[in-house]
């Protein structure tokens, strides 16, 4: 099965007179995240982590910070862009690790509501996200919020190769065969011996 890996990052400051998201979310903080769309830098990040696992390019290559139709935009819409890339390359979520570094607000207690919300966007299971939070102790970015996500897919196994997968094997009997002789030529296993009926199965009465 082939895998991807995809990796994002983003960052922005904060910005009075907005609202804070965060993971699609709308948290309780006097300021909220500067950017020209809600600002949603886990969002974003996991974004271009999407699009990176399937070579597309990143956010700013689909949604140009200076196109005013993206102005206030709630990020979601981003990651519903990324899962439509993901589907036309053939590939799906196997799991997705995120990091936010920020000095305030504390993220643990809403990080469960927060990874419900993220799963709900991918539609993928919650045991496939997790979402973390540092403080930038002695980096001087107590006024800006960074994130990192880490993703991997795997390739969606196509109709077409089911198929081929069961003309090889057109039953079970033949699969059972096909054991047979190998334990039979490799490992010296007698064969299985088939034992004839004494009466007709088929007029019994």
């Amino acid at each position: 099965m082939e895998t991807r890996i995809g990796f994002g990052w983003d960052s922005h400051a904060f910005k009075a007179g907005v609202p804070l998201r965060i993971g699609g979310l709308t948290l309780d903080h006097p300021e909220g995240l500067a950017g020209h769309s809600d600002g949603d830098v886990l969002l974003h990040a996991i974004t271009d982590a999407l699009l990176g696992a399937v070579a597309a390019g990143d956010i700013g290559n689909f949604f140009p910070p200076g196109d005013p139709r993206w102005k206030d935009a709630d990020s979601a819409i981003f990651l519903k862009l990324a899962m439509e890339e993901l589907d036309h390359a053939g590939f799906r979520i196997v799991n997705i690790d995120t990091t936010l570094v920020l000095a305030a607000p504390k993220i643990a207690p809403v990080a469960g509501e927060m990874r419900a919300r993220v799963a709900d966007l991918l539609g993928i299971d919650l045991d496939q996200v997790s979402i973390k939070a540092k403080t930038p102790e002695g980096l001087g970015l107590d006024h800006v919020v960074q994130c990192h996500a880490v993703v991997l897919l795997e390739r969606v196994l196509e109709p077409d190769e089911l198929k081929s997968m069961s003309a090889v094997i057109e039953s079970q009997r033949q699969l059972e065969d096909v054991v047979e002789d190998l334990l039979s030529s490799v490992h010296g296993v007698p064969k299985k011996r088939v034992v004839d009926p004494v009466y007709d199965t088929e007029d019994i009465t």
